[in-house]
């Protein structure tokens, strides 16, 4: 239930979104997406539309082996947008600066 980024951009290059997940499957299935493309776009989870390629990329479980060549900005970029409870990033908490913390305000230093 694998897939990897190059098959994914190939299969949904030219999808038009936003796009659901019933949408996306539907597109995969038309351009002959193999077995396990087709199960991973079926395993993300229903949002209510995916924006871009990077957003179903976030959304599928992505074969390690193939990601051995991703860049380092690449694999640094996805770990920072991945959420461990599947909440949207702007619905997520972050904890603050201690910096700011400590002294209440930025000082404008």
């Amino acid at each position: 239930m694998t897939t990897d980024r190059k098959k994914l951009s190939t299969i949904l290059s030219s999808v038009d979104f936003p796009a659901g997940k019933d949408e996306l499957v539907a597109h995969a299935e038309r351009n002959g997406a193999d077995e396990d493309t087709l199960a991973a776009l079926r395993a993300m989870p229903r949002a209510d539309d995916y924006a871009n390629l990077t957003e179903v990329q976030r959304s599928v479980s992505l074969d390690p082996a193939s990601e051995a060549g991703q860049s380092e900005a690449d694999k640094a970029e996805q770990n920072t947008r991945r959420t461990a409870d599947g909440l949207a990033e702007h619905e997520t908490s972050t904890s603050s600066n201690p910096i700011v913390e400590e002294l209440g305000e930025n000082r404008g230093s």
